[in-house]
Parts: structure tokens; C-alpha cells; sequence
């Protein structure tokens, strides 16, 4: 899966707001070449509601164990969830991984390097291992942030 990919299967999901970041926008500096994906159907970015999942270009601070240093890595990041997280790691986020879970390696479902605790999943460099299991694991994220999205209004 390339980026382009991963960004046309998100933006065909109802609600989706994408942001990318880009020198003279206000962004911060890191954060340009990357990309933020919110359930947003009024197509503001939310106040209180984080991404569903990113997709990072480049270690930021703390996440140096992906190595997306080397060219043309990346990772994509996915707020799956508790039941989805056992599922694909075995074993609930709060538990440490058993041994040193490598998160550098290509084409794998691994727990989120930081983010891992809170249920977030990422695949560095996702190919054709990961191909479904990242778009089965988006569409999962974008339901959960849905269903946040309609709960927070009431409905």
C-alpha cells in the first residue's frame, strides 16, 4: 500500500475530514508530509476529538523504533480499539508485549510504539501481508469515531 492508497481508502469513508499538513499553513514543521484522518462530517476539524489515525513520514520524539529514518518509510497509525487490539497483538493494551516487540519491521500489525496503551495499532511500510488487515482496521477506526461523533451530539 502506498500513502495515496491509504488516503483514497479513508477519504471514500462518509465523514471523513483529512488534513495534511504543509509548509506555510501553521502547522508545525514535523508534522508536514503527513496526514490526519477525523470523522467529520461538517468538515471542521474537532474540537475535542482526536484523529482516527495518521499516517507519519518521519520518528517523532519518543518513536524512534519504527525507523522510519530510511527512505520512503512510513507508518500508519489506527485508533483500533481495545477488542481489536487483543485480537490482532494478543494481549489487552496495558500489557507490556512479551519480549521486545519489534515496531520497525515492514508490513506487520504491531502495537503503536507510544500509543500502543490506548489501543492504537500501527503497520510501518503496510504491503500485501497487511493490505486488508489495514483497510479492515480503518474502517473500524472510522466506525468507533462515528460512533463517538453521534454520542457527543446526542444522538
Amino acid at each position: 500500500m502506498t500513502i495515496d492508497e491509504i488516503i483514497e481508502c479513508v477519504g471514500a469513508l462518509d465523514g471523513v475530514l483529512i488534513l495534511r499538513p504543509a509548509p506555510g499553513d501553521g502547522s508545525p514543521e514535523i508534522s508536514w508530509g503527513d496526514a490526519f484522518f477525523y470523522h467529520s462530517p461538517d468538515g471542521t476539524v474537532p474540537t475535542a476529538a482526536q484523529p482516527f489515525a495518521t499516517i507519519v513520514t518521519k520518528d517523532y520524539p519518543g518513536e524512534a523504533s519504527s525507523r522510519l529514518d530510511r527512505p520512503d518509510a512510513f507508518r500508519v497509525n489506527i485508533a483500533a480499539g481495545r477488542e481489536e487490539f487483543v485480537r490482532r497483538t494478543g494481549r489487552t493494551p496495558q500489557d507490556p508485549a512479551a519480549g521486545e516487540e519489534d515496531q520497525g519491521v515492514d508490513d506487520t500489525v504491531t502495537a503503536h510504539p507510544v500509543h500502543g496503551s490506548a489501543g492504537w495499532l500501527a503497520v510501518v511500510n503496510p504491503g500485501p501481508r497487511t493490505d486488508d488487515s489495514v483497510r479492515e482496521l480503518l474502517r473500524h477506526a472510522h466506525g468507533l469515531a462515528r460512533a463517538r461523533h453521534e454520542r457527543r451530539r446526542g444522538r
